[in-house]
């Protein structure tokens, strides 16, 4: 029996009583505001968009009878700290990469993404095509939320660093800012890694607290400034092929609204994932473009350095596989991943490269 039935069942005393007396649910009447607590500052690029995106689709869906008061992170609580404010009913919903809270369960980073990855179609795939949803759901309700993905970055850069990294030795000791289980990987190469929010990374680099660090993509990093403080630019990175945002609602905040309501919840989030990631790709490329003009040295990882990530990157996932749920979800997404990436390469994959080879031929 699961905890929701459970408590039903114990404050009626027993499941006869349960079958005989529960009434219909009760929900909320009239408008209603959520307080909604975030993981990034106010207006930070292409994360921020999201959230105004799921603000603006649930106010529209709903014709104003749900409004979302979005909160930037140190406004109600820390960045870190939204996870509990929502569990515990402080905030009624969060907008988060939900890889920040693996310390309470590590098969949220499945939903944001693990190291060696999922790429943004095939998160898609899994999320949307299979059990993805479910399994991020019966996730969530161990912990009393609902989540539902809200945002998608697409591949996120290798990072930036003060010095070329020829080698997987050039990680040991290198102080790097890096979330996730992607960090742990890199832990395992030696690096000394920090988890810190993306309001902070700019100052950690100038002082010297960080030697270098990975953000999101060219477009997001640009507008954070990080070419000001790293001469070097690794634009494909092991930690985050393509990485989901989330939105999660208290479940009996969700409960509480009518299923018209929950719906509109649900498709807001959905629509805000896929502006989302056009809004990211249609501006990396440019971004890049002008932080090369700028002198910005735009490397790529040896192969060498690639094998050592992932070898580290299977340990770690490994390390979790005896926890029952971890290993069902990521059972689920690894499977999800070879069925899908092995299409994918043979037919998106061989056709980008023909077509680009072609037409530089051309040109």
């Amino acid at each position: 029996m699961d905890r929701r039935s459970f408590l039903k069942t114990s404050a009626l005393g027993g499941t006869a009583a349960a079958a005989t007396t529960l009434a219909a649910p009760a929900y909320a009447q009239g408008k209603r505001t959520l307080t909604m607590v975030t993981t990034w500052p106010r207006g930070l690029a292409g994360v921020w968009d999201s959230v105004e995106r799921v603000v603006q689709n649930v106010s529209d869906i709903t014709d104003g009878q749900i409004t979302i008061d979005p909160k930037g992170a140190g406004e109600l609580v820390g960045a870190f700290e939204v996870f509990d404010a929502v569990t515990s009913g402080q905030a009624d919903m969060y907008h988060g990469a939900d890889y920040y809270f693996t310390g309470q369960h590590p098969a949220f980073a499945y939903f944001t993404a693990v190291p060696m990855g999922m790429t943004a179609p095939e998160i898609m795939t899994w999320y949307y095509g299979q059990d993805g949803k479910a399994l991020h759901h019966e996730l969530g309700e161990v912990f009393g939320i609902r989540s539902f993905i809200a945002g998608q970055t697409g591949a996120q850069g290798g990072g930036w660093f003060r010095k070329e990294m020829k080698t997987a030795a050039d990680f040991n000791g290198l102080k790097f800012r890096m979330p996730g289980l992607g960090g742990q990987a890199l832990s395992k190469l030696g690096a000394s890694v920090q988890v810190l929010p993306g309001g902070e990374i700019y100052q950690a680099l100038s002082t010297g607290a960080l030697d270098g660090t990975e953000w999101i993509g060219p477009w997001s990093d640009e507008k954070l400034g990080l070419q000001e403080v790293c001469d070097y630019y690794y634009p494909a990175g092991f930690h985050e092929p393509g990485a989901a945002l989330s939105v999660a609602t208290n479940l009996d905040v969700f409960e509480g609204l009518t299923p018209s309501q929950q719906r509109a919840i649900e498709v807001a989030c959905a629509d805000a994932h896929q502006h989302n990631y056009s809004v990211f790709i249609a501006n990396n490329g440019p971004a890049l473009e002008r932080l090369k003009s700028g002198g910005t040295q735009v490397l790529e990882f040896s192969d060498e350095i690639w094998d050592a990530f992932g070898q580290a990157s299977v340990e770690v996932l490994q390390e979790f596989t005896s926890d029952d749920l971890f290993k069902k979800i990521h059972d689920s997404a690894q499977k999800s991943m070879r069925e899908s990436g092995q299409w994918l390469s043979v037919s998106d994959g061989k056709y980008s490269a023909e077509r680009n080879r072609v037409l530089a031929a051309l040109q």
